[in-house]
């Protein structure tokens, strides 16, 4: 008994002089998690504030598309595009598609590349390359389009079917 009692008061007493000697290192630990988490928390707002002004963008690009202003709707869904915001970019790029807002073959072909080169899935790349595929399937490069669709079959990928049936294999 006499014997837990001294182990216990000597772990107190070393406990206690563990945090004497190390005092400092202590402060100093416990202030830079707190400067970590305080920027990680910052981070995380700026980026969910940066995604809602490019959300508010592309709403406003819709609308100067359905008020026949396709002028503003073209230069906004560019920018959105530049953001290279993993959600939007594909829309805006898709929307510019749709609407024929861009004819220039090679700023079409910028923007795609700049998509392929964000950090999506795997799926999602494959997604784009179809697009692209189909795009310049559109616009007469048929030997390229048909290249990007034979990639996404030798790869494997979830849609291999549709580029198969677009290849007519």
């Amino acid at each position: 008994m006499d014997q837990n009692l001294e182990n216990k008061i000597e772990l107190k007493e070393r406990i206690i002089i563990f945090f004497k000697k190390n005092k400092l290192k202590i402060y100093l630990f416990i202030t830079f998690l707190l400067i970590v988490i305080a920027s990680m928390f910052f981070w995380e707002q700026n980026k969910n504030k940066k995604n809602s002004l490019i959300a508010e963008k592309f709403i406003t690009a819709d609308l100067f598309l359905s008020s026949n202003n396709s002028e503003s709707a073209k230069k906004i869904l560019q920018e959105i595009i530049l953001s290279k915001n993993k959600f939007y970019s594909i829309l805006a790029l898709n929307t510019i598609l749709e609407n024929n807002l861009i004819s220039d073959k090679k700023i079409i072909l910028e923007y795609f590349n700049i998509l392929q080169k964000i950090n999506f899935t795997e799926e999602t790349q494959d997604i784009i390359a179809l697009k692209k595929a189909l795009y310049l399937i559109k616009v007469l490069d048929t030997k390229t389009g048909n290249n990007l669709l034979t990639e996404i079959i030798k790869k494997d990928s979830n849609i291999k079917s549709i580029a198969q049936d677009i290849l007519g294999k």
